[in-house]
């Protein structure tokens, strides 16, 4: 037995001073009930054995332990999983920011952190208290966060922490302490970058320095002493954000992680266009340069990113697939809209809408007008071939626990049904060979019954074989008498060299058939298979897509068929009918022309605005805008530059056409007197938003919002802050930032937006590498019984630790029943000597106690018949009792109550 509060004991000397005081305390059933209780505020347990052990494994999926424990994992889950026994149970926890048991598959958070405390405590709630457990950490040691609150956590709950380190500490460890930069310049201003390097010993570590990941200055830094220092002066003239970064390459290094630091600097420049073109001489550019309008021409597309839209009032895409801009500055665009007060304007083309895969795509609720199928527009059937990558890579689980094979079939699926009835479909999956899911058919009525026949697609092992599946694809397509016929191979960028074959010869020979070729890859545009992927891709005159993200997959599946399966673009001139619509953006008319070259198909959005359409009876939109949240969109579906434009260019009013749409896009520029400075120490983000007397009126009556989005501004990542007055005219906002978190901003008063970013966190602690880290952990293991795991077979041989079940379920009902129990016999008055008064209810006479007095013999008949003759007379006998009168009941229940009370 064991008491996990034994000092309600002391309560009982209280009770017996509190019986000898009042009487009434000393019933049996009072006593006892109280005694009952104090034990119930002891919490008795009782000590019990589980005939297994369960370990709860905390395995570290932080950013710096995924070299060091990820090569090793894989390895660990199996020994553990073969040596447990058959009663044993092994749980496996994987954390970083956040923790979650594997089986449950939630987010563990931003891997820039590592919370061992934070996964321990995690585990320890989630223990079965009828079994014995035991905690197994493997790790590199190197917690982010204090562990010294966890040993008495461990102890008290009697679970012994053992732990595996996956490194042997730090062996010559170097790293970026710090890359530091004005956060603010003028443009062409000289600034100075610095450079921070630690590490043991003394050597000349090289390093590479980069702005906009283009190579800026190369060399070796000295480090003496533990530290290094080199300084470098820049000057830049474009205005907007540029991003500094710095990475070392020492020749041994134990954590190749924390090589690399970033710092972002933002050019002040005024209110301007970033022009994303396709045409080197874009006549859209020398319309606005020559209406006053500031225009900043992107041609090298890879090099945008959310840093390029610091100080862009509005960005203009002309005839640009989507398939060619970064991830990263397509995501930016919707809070750039949407919270940072921007505009967008998308132009027309073959390039563009639809045949650009923006169906789909993080600009498709941005855009005034939608890119859907609709089969009465419709002009040519399509023939459709979806090669499957089902190689063994495939089987692999994303960290949701869903294998990417299953994504992928989802996304094969999801083409097939946005298809038509009129078109075909075959759906093949491919490893070393074809293997025929859907046959070329029509899809006609069957697309939901074809979509869940290729959900059923899984990883069967093997490798992909592009060659294998261009030829069987080529085969499929020579039976179909489609207009277009097109083919979509998915594979795996880092296994897709297995057989590459005369791919050249046969992707030519299709080519001459009328046959294209996009591919989606899984993986990144560095992998090793990447670069045959897009040449596959360029020689098949067709997409070429990278997922890294395998969640990515059934959205390019859906934007890859919609480009095809459509002809999105018309040819045919068609006339242009002008709206009402065009007032709200311009005080006079404008003299359009009367017809353009050709357009973009699309149909006007719910709540959009159309200045002009097309003349017949399906009035597609030319040009349309609407507002979306604190921004603005607008859609021109005819071509302002290249093919198709050269009615539109030749139009009188292009200029004013072009600028009028610019600067509503642009909106209104920002009243003066308020302003936003934003900066960031460590990892927080202060904005100070600073005014003058003319907004203390304004602000009074409606407060400003702040917003911040996280990723650089990506959907879904955002969230509002609270203002702090510091002083008259001065309000402050401050937030906490995940470690090496780029974020952006905006400080939204009424109509007034105020936006800043992109701002940087510091990489933090993670990459820190404390060495009085792995002592702690050591430290708290011993506290709690645990010792260092080098064989980690041995973890199932363990002691089990005494385990005590509460055993206080039992005393409450106990404590019940005699409650109640002395409540009716209270109640019908029954004293405490209960057989006296049973047999006296019963009507039999009580048995009197056996006494010592003697007892004479009864003297015979005779002689008690005869009375002795010098015998004294006897006295008269007594009267007869009279009878008593009746009792009064309400008297005679008033008396028994009060000798039940007295104890009698």
């Amino acid at each position: 037995m064991h008491l996990a509060a034994p000092e309600w004991l002391l309560l009982f000397p209280v009770l017996a001073l509190a019986a000898w005081r009042w009487r009434a305390l000393r019933a049996p059933l009072r006593v006892v009930c109280l005694v009952l209780l104090i034990c119930f505020a002891a919490r008795p347990q009782v000590q019990r054995h589980g005939r297994g052990l369960d370990v709860w494994v905390l395995a570290d999926r932080s950013a710096s332990a995924a070299e060091s424990v990820g090569t090793h994992l894989a390895e660990w889950e199996r020994i553990l999983e073969r040596s447990k026994g058959p009663d044993d149970r092994l749980f496996w926890v994987d954390y970083a920011t956040e923790a979650c048991l594997r089986e449950v598959g939630e987010s563990i958070g931003s891997a820039e952190a590592t919370n061992t405390a934070l996964a321990a405590k995690y585990a320890l709630s989630q223990m079965p208290g009828d079994r014995a457990s035991r905690l197994l950490a493997l790790s590199d040691g190197f917690s982010t966060e204090p562990l010294e609150e966890l040993a008495e956590r461990l102890q008290r709950q009697g679970v012994a922490l053992d732990y595996r380190l996956a490194s042997e500490g730090l062996l010559r460890d170097f790293r970026v302490e710090e890359l530091s930069a004005p956060a603010r310049v003028r443009p062409n201003e000289p600034l100075l970058v610095e450079l921070r390097v630690r590490g043991p010993g003394s050597e000349a570590v090289p390093f590479t320095l980069l702005r906009d990941d283009q190579p800026l200055a190369q060399g070796k830094v000295d480090v003496r002493g533990g530290r290094g220092v080199v300084r470098f002066t820049d000057r830049v003239a474009a205005p907007g954000g540029h991003r500094y970064s710095v990475r070392i390459a020492p020749e041994r290094d134990a954590h190749p992680g924390n090589n690399t630091a970033e710092r972002w600097v933002e050019v002040a420049g005024g209110p301007r266009v970033l022009l994303v073109t396709s045409y080197t001489d874009d006549p859209l550019a020398a319309a606005l340069r020559a209406q006053g309008v500031d225009v900043e021409t992107a041609l090298e597309w890879n090099r945008l990113d959310a840093g390029r839209l610091q100080g862009v009032r509005a960005v203009i895409l002309n005839n640009v697939p989507s398939f060619r801009l970064p991830k990263a500055f397509l995501g930016a665009l919707d809070f750039f809209v949407r919270a940072q007060g921007s505009g967008l304007l998308m132009a027309g083309g073959k390039a563009s809408f639809a045949c650009g895969g923006y169906f789909g795509s993080p600009l498709a609720d941005l855009l005034p007008v939608s890119m859907e199928l609709r089969q009465e527009q419709r002009k040519f059937a399509t023939a459709l071939v979806i090669e499957i990558d089902r190689s063994g890579s495939m089987g692999m689980q994303t960290r949701d626990g869903t294998p990417k094979i299953q994504l992928a079939s989802a996304g094969a699926a999801r083409a097939v049904e946005l298809l038509g009835p009129g078109d075909q479909v075959s759906v093949v999956a491919v490893d070393t060979e074809p293997h025929e899911i859907v046959p070329l058919c029509l899809v006609g009525g069957d697309g939901p019954a074809l979509g869940n026949t290729v959900r059923r697609i899984t990883s069967a092992g093997g490798g992909i074989c592009v060659y294998t599946a261009l030829k069987d694809a080529r085969a499929r397509l020579k039976q179909s008498p489609s207009g277009q016929r097109h083919v979509i191979v998915f594979a795996d960028a880092n296994d897709a060299l297995q057989e590459v074959g005369a791919y050249k010869e046969i992707l030519a020979e299709m080519r001459k058939e009328q046959m294209t070729v996009s591919v989606i890859g899984m993986g990144t545009d560095h992998d090793s298979g990447a670069e045959f992927l897009k040449d596959v891709a360029v020689r098949g005159d067709g997409r070429i897509f990278f997922a890294e993200d395998p969640g990515e997959l059934p959205g390019l599946f859906e934007q890859e068929t919609v480009a095809v399966a459509r002809s999105a673009f018309v040819e045919e001139p068609p006339l242009l009918k002008p709206l009402a619509g065009w007032a709200e953006l311009a005080a006079r008319p404008l003299p359009w022309p009367k017809s353009v070259d050709g357009f973009n198909l699309s149909y006007l959005r719910p709540g959009a605005t159309a200045a002009a359409v097309t003349a017949d009876d399906d009035a597609a939109p030319l040009v349309a805008f609407w507002q979306r949240g604190a921004g603005r969109a607008a859609a021109v579906t005819f071509p302002l530059g290249g093919d198709f434009s050269g009615q539109v260019r030749a139009w009188a009013g292009y200029g004013d056409f072009v600028q009028t749409l610019a600067r509503w896009a642009m909106g209104d520029a920002t009243a003066p007197g308020v302003a936003v400075r934003a900066e960031v120490e460590g990892g927080t983000l202060s904005a100070d938003l600073l005014f003058d007397a003319a907004w203390e009126k304004q602000l009074a009556l409606r407060a400003p919002r702040v917003v911040l989005a996280g990723n650089g501004g990506k959907p879904g990542g955002e969230r509002a802050l609270v203002w702090e007055r510091m002083e008259p005219g001065r309000y402050r906002v401050s937030a906490a930032l995940e470690p090496g978190e780029l974020v952006r901003g905006a400080v939204q008063i009424g109509a007034t937006v105020l936006p800043f970013g992109p701002l940087q966190a510091g990489s933090g602690a993670e990459w820190a590498f404390d060495p009085a880290q792995p002592a702690a952990l050591s430290a708290v293991s011993r506290a709690s019984g645990g010792v260092e795991r080098l064989e980690l077979t041995g973890v199932w041989n363990a002691p089990r630790p005494p385990q005590y079940g509460d055993v206080r379920h039992w005393i409450l009902p106990v404590v019940l029943l005699l409650f109640l129990a002395e409540t009716l016999r209270t109640r019908l008055g029954i004293p405490l000597r209960w057989g006296a008064w049973f047999l006296r209810k019963s009507g039999a006479e009580p048995v009197p106690r056996a006494t010592s007095v003697f007892v004479a013999p009864a003297p015979s008949r005779a002689r008690r018949s005869a009375p002795r003759a010098d015998a004294p007379p006897s006295a008269p006998s007594a009267p007869p009792q009279q009878p008593r009168a009746p009792e009064d009941p309400a008297a005679a229940r008033r008396a028994r109550f009060r000798r039940a009370k007295r104890g009698e």
